[in-house]
């Protein structure tokens, strides 16, 4: 919301109704959904929109900051806010608040390739640890990834925020219901602490779909029966078990070191 010439609006009432929609959007995990809108706090996330040739509608700045903003920022979006900074502090959840917020809308649902390479999040409920294993993906070449009901809301500020831009370069579904794997023509492989072939013992399939479950329960009988392969990591450490986002780092990596030589199952 510009004012003619280009000038920004100030917004120093916290009655202002834009201002309670980007509040929302900022500490309501699944607000995005009814707004069809995504808050992303912080340059970091901001450059790595525009990285990707991503666009936002809204740029929102904290009034102090807007005089030094305007030049790097000015034309991130069509219309720009400025907002009076204890307002704009009250936006965030972060203990030491972003500087700038970006807002653009939320993508629209890709379909399901059944060849790509593929992640399947079962449950998983630490955002921390989504953000994680969304970077693991676009880091190893599994762009397409499958949210099943009950995993954390993939566009939430706390995993946009733990994805660090990852979110970008990725074709993303959620809320599906395991049926949808029906669709896949990759085979699917999942992975336990304690059961299945060891990693790195046998050839992996390329291009396949790693599963990954819930942080205490790992994946749902229903996708262990689906599995084409259950594999484990080894730890001769001792340790009971890995966290979910450390063990799909290694999962795929090792799938991407694999790849040029193409073994299937």
């Amino acid at each position: 919301m510009n004012e003619p010439g280009g000038a920004p609006v100030l917004i120093r009432s916290r009655d202002n109704a834009l201002l309670k929609e980007l509040r929302r959007l900022a500490q309501d995990s699944t607000a995005y959904r009814k707004q069809g809108r995504i808050w992303l706090e912080g340059d970091h996330l901001a450059r790595a929109l525009l990285a990707r040739g991503g666009r936002a509608e809204l740029a929102v700045f904290p009034e102090s900051e807007w005089p030094q903003a305007q030049a790097e920022w000015g034309r991130a979006a069509p219309k720009s806010v400025v907002v009076a900074d204890a307002l704009f502090d009250g936006l965030s959840t972060l203990e030491s608040p972003a500087r700038m917020g970006l807002v653009l809308t939320l993508p629209p649902v890709p379909d399901l390739e059944p060849q790509a390479p593929t992640l399947v999040l079962d449950r998983l409920q630490d955002a921390g640890n989504v953000g994680s294993v969304l970077r693991s993906a676009a880091a190893f070449g599994f762009r397409q990834v499958l949210a099943l009901k009950g995993t954390a809301a993939l566009w939430s500020p706390k995993v946009l925020r733990a994805g660090m831009g990852a979110h970008f370069g990725l074709r993303l579904m959620e809320s599906l219901e395991a049926a949808a794997l029906d669709a896949l023509a990759v085979p699917l492989l999942t992975t336990s602490s304690h059961q299945g072939e060891l990693l790195g013992s046998q050839p992996l399939p390329w291009p396949c779909a790693w599963a990954f479950g819930h942080e205490g329960q790992g994946v749902s009988a229903e996708l262990a029966r689906r599995a084409a392969r259950a594999v484990r990591i080894g730890q001769p450490g001792g340790e009971e078990s890995l966290n979910v986002a450390a063990a799909a780092a290694i999962c795929l990596h090792l799938s991407a070191m694999r790849r040029e030589a193409g073994p299937k199952l």
